[in-house]
């Protein structure tokens, strides 16, 4: 059986966070060849399938750069989160360093996600994670942490190579770059690339061949599992350096390209 792990943003969407009609056809179509689609994203789940037409694809969708997993039907597979100790160790690393902190976790994100900074001014964002009680997050009854996102100004990107340096030290966390200004941090068992080896587990089945797509560091270790990788036109030359493939940007219907004109899957 066949596999295709697709990366959200930079990757399946538009620089409009829109999935063209020619990217939805063409995952239908491999859907009806009986390939296994995934989405496999750094997003939480209430804000993929907030995104116009993904709930119709009806796809297994991975959040949290691994640290989730669901059915296409919405069912939730495996989740993995941050121990409370680790949480306030992490915390310890990264105020020092004057970053923003974004913290996902069951009860949504602190101070917000990802996709809630689009078109706010970095006063605006910094006044947010000001404003935050970190330390007040797990009081809250039930509380599960999933992730961290240190977030730097896009003037300030040389902080997250000191962030990264910092988290070498903290052996149970993995951490990636979504984009160039942030640094992503998730139990070391949350990865792109192990969550799709743990699907298989899951459904007792054995890919042959894998094909994955991506953008972004998050997206190097869903490379390294599979047949042939491809990193986006956009993406950053590291990332295309660590792919296999490079297809066509993902405002040119880079995913469908490369599915059609070179894999010929469909």
């Amino acid at each position: 059986m066949k596999c295709v792990s697709i990366d959200l943003d930079g990757t399946l969407l538009d620089d409009q966070h829109q999935i063209s009609e020619k990217n939805r056809q063409v995952i239908q179509q491999m859907k009806d060849n009986h390939i296994e689609v995934i989405l496999n994203t750094g997003r939480q789940y209430a804000d993929v399938i907030r995104v116009a037409g993904v709930a119709e694809l009806k796809l297994p969708i991975f959040c949290l750069n691994g640290s989730m997993m669901y059915s296409e039907s919405g069912e939730l597979l495996y989740e993995t989160t941050l121990a409370e100790d680790l949480y306030f160790e992490l915390l310890a690393k990264l105020k020092p360093l004057n970053v923003g902190i974004l913290v996902y976790t069951n009860k949504g994100g602190f101070p917000g996600t990802l996709p809630s900074l689009r078109g706010k001014s970095w006063d605006e964002i910094q006044q947010m994670f000001d404003s935050q009680d970190y330390e007040g997050i797990v009081a809250q009854e039930d509380i599960k942490i999933y992730k961290l996102i240190a977030v730097v100004n896009e003037t300030e990107i040389d902080k997250i190579d000191t962030v990264k340096n910092t988290l070498k030290e903290i052996s149970s966390v993995s951490f990636s770059s979504s984009f160039p200004n942030n640094c992503e941090i998730t139990s070391s068992t949350a990865q792109k690339g192990k969550a799709i080896r743990r699907y298989e587990n899951m459904k007792k089945i054995v890919f042959d061949e894998i094909y994955s797509f991506g953008d972004g560091g998050n997206d190097v270790t869903q490379f390294e599992v599979s047949t042939r990788s491809f990193a986006m036109e956009n993406a950053p030359d590291e990332i295309k350096k660590r792919a296999s493939d490079i297809t066509k940007s993902n405002n040119e219907d880079g995913v469908a390209y490369a599915v059609t004109e070179i894999l010929k899957l469909v």
